[in-house]
């Protein structure tokens, strides 16, 4: 279907706005998407404060082109739409879990990172970044391990002093 001048220039503003704002952008093929799951995806992602938009390949091109982004795009096969956020990992770890259920309609074929443009495997690589909070739970335990160690230590050298005594 045609897309007139009007609605173009409103949906290249758009992708320019997320591209500015955005921390990362992902760049997401579907095919064949039932519009359940789309509404479904749209609604957890927003919910998580990342937008989704569906838009022509020119167009995403022209506005991230304007861009200051290192590297060189990734190639956009198929029908194609975006996820952004202000959060790092977000948009691609949203994606990345629909896509995980459903392999036959989505995949992740680049994104931006950090002002670079980057591949599908290294964005889903960012998308299986722990949450922050599991995180600091593995530095607590990697912080604690040697005192549980020295603790669990001095035990047995005091147990074996008492039965020597």
């Amino acid at each position: 279907m045609a897309v007139s001048k009007d609605k173009k220039k409103e949906i290249l503003a758009k992708l320019k706005e997320a591209a500015e704002k955005a921390s990362t952008v992902v760049f997401v093929n579907f095919t064949a998407l039932p519009v359940a799951l789309v509404t479904e995806i749209r609604k957890t992602l927003r919910e998580n404060g990342v937008g989704y938009f569906v838009a022509k390949k020119t167009l995403i091109k022209k506005a991230f082109g304007e861009q200051k982004i290192e590297g060189t795009m990734p190639e956009l096969p198929g029908e194609i739409a975006i996820t952004w956020g202000a959060d790092q990992v977000a948009p691609a770890k949203g994606i990345y879990d629909y896509q995980k259920k459903n392999p036959d309609f989505l995949k992740i074929v680049g994104g931006i990172f950090e002002g670079k443009y980057v591949d599908g495997v290294m964005m889903a690589s960012i998308a299986s970044i722990p949450p922050r909070e599991v995180l600091l739970g593995q530095l607590v335990n990697v912080i604690n391990s040697p005192i549980q160690g020295l603790v669990i230590a001095l035990d047995a050298i005091a147990k074996k002093q008492e039965a020597m005594a």
